[in-house]
């Protein structure tokens, strides 16, 4: 009986989007550093980055939002959770992390429960038959102002890791030479407690602790919120352009919040603020995958001096303050224009290579380091040729 009761209990904690999550986590590290080797010839990333920024960087975040959900008093309906639930597997599974916003997702899991009610549609859970919900303001309300919290959240996460996530890539550029661009495709996760009404947990599991408020009853789930992101910077260096996409992800999360505000005044505003949030994260990446394509790259051969595509962690390199989208114009007072005179360049004085570099501003600015035996051919430099 006891053990009974504890898989039963258990069945709230091991939600199928948590584990999938963190496969997907691992495979987004495995076929990135698998890409990275194939055109590098070395892995850049640590191939463990996805899974790590999964489990953790999202944590503060979930504790604060679990204890603003309790506070507020903000109950959600467990139907909606299932068709999170669903509609997060479905973009796991997937791979589609350009629609992985989680307005993408709380709107869908919106229009799924409703679709499923309106046709008569069901899904046996085992534990649980899922036939959908009809639309309700009562609810709507909790739902589109947590929306708007993580889309907030998720805008955060974008600028702080998403240029530090970005994983470089050659392509042909319009002139026929290879440039790079580079590629940040995440996921996160928050794993937030939600109020439930009582009533429907009680329904297939009566053991389940309730908190009794007047007259209505309510429980708490432990739920994990998985979004994705993805997109590319080309003609934008990463450390501009994925702080810039994510300002804009965090004005639209503050107008999904802002709009459903207003449906104290007008229960109708928080259907418009999931719709004006899904439109306007929509016009985001579409803005911005537009404008990366158009024009030149921003890491392309120079006609004078190397550009660095990037920095292996801990190399020679990183310790002289090196960074992408720089350029190499001098390596112990010769020029240089590709990489075998780089290498040639530093052999000249080994112990002590000293380095004229253009930063992003075309600003000279120089650098030198101790380069120990036989590490000239370890500097920790990508570039391009």
């Amino acid at each position: 009986m006891i053990m009974d009761v504890l898989l039963d209990i258990g069945r709230f904690f091991i939600n199928p989007v948590f584990y999938i999550a963190l496969i997907a986590a691992i495979l987004l590290g495995y076929f990135r550093v698998k890409k990275e080797r194939k055109e590098f010839r070395t892995r850049i990333v640590w191939g463990w980055t996805e899974l790590g920024g999964l489990l953790k960087e999202g944590f503060l975040f979930a504790v604060g939002l679990s204890i603003l959900i309790a506070g507020l008093g903000l109950v959600v309906p467990t139907e909606w959770l299932i068709a999170l639930s669903i509609v997060t597997l479905i973009l796991l599974i997937s791979g589609l992390y350009q629609i992985g916003s989680f307005i993408y997702l709380s709107t869908a899991a919106v229009l799924l429960g409703w679709l499923m009610q309106k046709n008569d549609w069901a899904i046996d859970l085992g534990f649980f038959r899922f036939d959908g919900y009809s639309l309700s303001w009562n609810w709507l309300l909790p739902v589109a102002l947590i929306t708007g919290i993580v889309v907030l959240i998720e805008g955060w996460l974008v600028r702080k890791y998403g240029a530090a996530s970005s994983s470089p890539r050659l392509e042909k550029s319009p002139r026929g030479m290879m440039a790079a661009l580079y590629q940040t495709k995440r996921l996160w996760l928050i794993p937030v407690l939600f109020v439930v009404p009582g009533s429907l947990v009680e329904s297939y599991a009566p053991y389940w602790p309730q908190l009794p408020i007047g007259e209505s009853s309510f429980s708490f789930i432990l739920f994990p919120l998985v979004f994705g992101f993805q997109n590319r910077a080309r003609k934008t260096l990463p450390i501009y352009f994925f702080p810039r996409i994510g300002k804009f992800i965090m004005i639209a999360g503050g107008a999904v919040v802002l709009l459903s505000l207003g449906a104290f005044l007008w229960k109708p505003m928080a259907l418009a603020a999931l719709i004006v949030g899904t439109l306007a994260h929509l016009a985001i990446t579409i803005y911005f995958t537009v404008k990366e394509r158009q024009g030149n790259h921003a890491v392309t051969p120079q006609a004078v001096g190397v550009m660095i595509v990037d920095v292996l962690p801990d190399s020679p390199a990183d310790k002289m303050g090196l960074i992408r989208g720089e350029v190499i114009r001098k390596v112990n007072g010769l020029t240089v224009t590709n990489e075998s005179e780089l290498y040639e360049a530093i052999q000249v004085n080994a112990a002590h290579c000293r380095l004229e570099v253009l930063d992003h501003n075309r600003e000279v600015r120089l650098r030198q380091h101790v380069i120990f035996r036989h590490d000239h051919h370890r500097l920790g430099l990508i570039v391009v040729n």
